[in-house]
């Protein structure tokens, strides 16, 4: 037991150093463009049962999706009256494509595609 809280906490320093030295990760700019009124949030999402259905049906595919990167795994999947809001950075087009494939397959009718691709 001890052993493995240790290489618990030693994978965790090892992740924490790695996004501390990652001046790429700061997600300032996109999270001011969420709260600028113009979109979204995740606070938006609808408490109506067929909304949250619609959201979760969406987040396990595309979590279940191996050919996805972790990026394309934290789209954020917001819904509100059956209107699916898809908004984040993926890696490539391919992935943005599939996000998109996934949603509708999952049952999303209606979708807002703010997804954009990583520079």
């Amino acid at each position: 037991m001890k052993r493995s809280f240790l290489t618990l906490l030693s994978a965790f320093a090892i992740v924490g150093a790695t996004y501390a030295q990652d001046p790429n990760a700061d997600n300032t700019g996109n999270n001011k463009k969420a709260t600028d009124g113009t979109s979204v949030t995740a606070g938006d999402q609808s408490n109506d049962p067929a909304d949250i259905k619609t959201t979760a049906e969406i987040r396990k595919a595309v979590v279940a999706d191996d050919s996805l990167s972790a990026l394309a795994k934290n789209v954020k999947i917001i819904t509100v009256s059956q209107v699916v809001t898809l908004r984040g950075p993926v890696e490539t087009e391919k992935e943005k494509a599939t996000v998109l494939a996934l949603a509708k397959k999952a049952g999303a009718s209606n979708v807002k595609d703010e997804i954009t691709i990583k520079e």
